[in-house]
């Protein structure tokens, strides 16, 4: 039976260290942590939540995602009940170099993934479901702690279809629904049965309990751990400052900390508190997940003189490389016969998860496979990863390990039109830290950036196109990150193009134009966006009078920028050719014309230089 007494016990400990931690550090959300103080409480020490605080690694520890960020003093004063965290390194919160940070990230031990960007941790929250039921097969299960402010993101209930679609018993979600967001009441406020009527509708057993009654919370997460094929919502109503007469259910407070003497009277109002009762959690399964072997790649075959997609090719590599690359898992948006993320899906079905569209959601499930050691690889097309630009922004404070791939590059994806060209996603993927960007001009170098976005650590995004393109390179060429090649050069080169992708051809075709012209220019395959090998440009640049850039990407961001980035200590000038007009329906020959980023654009600014 539940020591109910001993749990408030506890949770009067955990107020009091949040009180005192915000206090100290001047800032931070005191009132939103005191609310969930009793859920949360009742969770992590009430017996049904189960962690080796000493094994943080154990792959079938239980988790616990923060989705309301702003609630770390809570995060960071839970482990410190239970005898994890010191309380003078709780008064370090917010101080810099302290690993208790004002919005949870991985540099406190025990956070499961960084947040704070409102509702995400769902998303993340259903990819580590993913993973327990459907890959480790582990009786771990997940917890994700959201605030009613953050109910009002579509990537929740993006993550609220998916979860009820692949029936995640082992998910659980804890509403904290305080009445009050940043600046006045939410949208529903305390109407607990708008939020249950909604949220049943998806599919999800739901639970509306008093978010400060301990027994109440104990029985929900007893129960919970009762329902099958059903992902459970638990509603708890709370009171935001719960705990301090003259912060509770008050607008104003949030974000707003307690000074010297308001922290006094606080602490007089919550009484004697004993420093010594720390909560126990109980140990999980000893059971681990079956290891998977590595073994040697599969080869390449492709014959030399039948063009192929580099989108095609995406989807074979990741069924060649999966034996050498066992922890691969695959993400899709319901594209995935446009990307040939369905070649790895034929295959492998059941390392295959289709995400629909739902873009937000798929991103935020990668990050949650990865957290649980998964290697993703998230495909759709490129124009759309632009909604999930924010989860791939904050998936950086994870350091993450997630591979992208986006397709239908550019104008030259033709009559489709502009709604569907990605002529933004280079220029996105490079203002991510230690982001590497792939674009791959062939086949078989489309290959070797899927294995060596695998083999590197970090967030790769590669590029791919629609087209059909010629295979320009052997089986056994090497492409690492941050490399270029030279494919065309001689000691009368006036000019040098650097391109990639589907432009990398039109510099090809000029070159044989303007070759029998009498005018040589030497040809760059960047396939290496980021890093770039400036190494080679600057090479280039001291045999040639200029570097012309040609890219199917707007100028803002993209391989042009990219190159003057690289060269700008040095003297030689860079003309960018890109998407400059209003992109629009047509062929792909005539857009590429239409853009000045064809053959006859590269042909025409050459002659102009010469």
């Amino acid at each position: 039976m539940t020591d109910t007494a001993h749990l408030e016990g506890i949770a009067k400990l955990i107020r009091y260290y949040i009180l005192t931690s915000t206090t100290e550090a001047g800032s931070g959300h005191p009132s939103s942590s005191l609310s969930a103080t009793d859920l949360m409480t009742g969770l992590m020490f009430g017996g049904t939540f189960r962690f080796d605080a000493d094994k943080i690694e154990h792959p079938n520890n239980d988790r616990i995602i923060f989705s309301k960020g702003h609630a770390s003093p809570l995060l960071y004063a839970l482990w410190a009940a239970a005898g994890k965290v010191s309380e003078e390194e709780l008064l370090s919160l917010r101080k810099f170099g302290s690993p208790l940070e004002g919005h949870a990230t991985c540099a406190f031990r025990y956070t499961e993934a960084a947040t704070g960007s409102l509702g995400q941790g769902l998303p993340i929250g259903v990819g580590m479901a993913l993973n327990a039921r459907y890959i480790d097969r582990l009786s771990y299960r997940t917890f994700v702690l959201l605030g009613d402010s953050e109910m009002s993101e579509g990537a929740q209930w993006e993550a609220m279809a998916v979860a009820a679609h692949y029936k995640l018993d082992n998910l659980v979600g804890i509403i904290d629904v305080n009445r009050l967001g940043q600046r006045g009441e939410t949208m529903l406020g305390h109407d607990l049965q708008a939020y249950e009527r909604r949220i049943a509708a998806f599919g999800w057993e739901t639970m509306v309990i008093d978010g400060h009654s301990m027994s109440e919370i104990c029985d929900a997460y007893e129960k919970a751990a009762q329902v099958k094929d059903r992902p459970v919502m638990i509603l708890g109503r709370t009171v935001k400052g719960k705990g301090v007469s003259f912060m509770e259910d008050r607008n104003g407070w949030h974000g707003k900390t307690l000074n010297r003497e308001q922290l006094g009277q606080a602490l007089s109002e919550l009484g004697e508190v004993d420093k010594t009762v720390r909560g126990e959690v109980p140990l999980p399964e000893s059971t681990m997940p079956q290891a998977p072997g590595s073994q040697p790649a599969g080869k390449l075959l492709y014959l030399t003189d039948k063009p192929v997609a580099t989108r095609k090719a995406y989807g074979n590599a990741l069924v060649r490389i999966l034996p050498r690359f066992p922890n691969i898992v695959v993400l899709d948006a319901e594209v995935s016969n446009s990307t040939h993320a369905e070649i790895f899906r034929e295959k492998h079905p059941e390392r295959f998860f289709e995400m629909y569209i739902a873009e937000q959601n798929m991103v935020g499930a990668a990050l949650g496979l990865a957290g649980r050691g998964k290697l993703p690889f998230v495909s759709t097309f490129a124009a759309f990863f632009t909604r999930a630009f924010d989860q791939i922004r904050m998936s950086q404070y994870s350091e993450a390990n997630i591979k992208f791939c986006g397709s239908h590059a550019g104008v030259s994806i033709g009559e489709d039109g502009s709604s569907q060209m990605g002529l933004e996603d280079i220029a996105m993927f490079r203002t991510i830290q230690w982001s590497v960007i792939l674009y791959p001009s062939d086949a078989i170098a489309a290959e070797k950036a899927v294995e060596e976005a695998a083999r590197h650590k970090g967030i790769v995004y590669i590029r791919t196109t629609r087209k059909d393109t010629p295979i320009i390179y052997k089986a056994n060429e090497e492409f690492p990150i941050g490399g270029s090649k030279v494919l065309r050069q001689s000691d009368k080169d006036v000019v040098t193009v650097a391109a990639a992708g589907i432009t990398l051809h039109e510099a090809l075709r000029a070159y044989e134009e303007l070759k029998k012209e009498g005018i040589f220019i030497r040809v760059i395959d960047l396939y290496s966006i980021k890093p770039i090998d400036d190494a080679t440009l600057r090479k280039a640049g001291n045999v040639t009078n200029a570097i012309i850039t040609v890219e199917d990407h707007y100028p803002e961001g993209g391989i042009g920028e990219a190159v003057r980035t690289a060269l700008a200590d040095f003297d030689i000038p860079v003309h960018c050719l890109a998407v400059s007009k209003m992109p629009r329906s047509g062929t792909p020959e005539q857009l590429l014309d239409y853009e000045s980023i064809s053959r006859d654009a590269i042909m025409s600014k050459v002659r102009e230089l010469v």
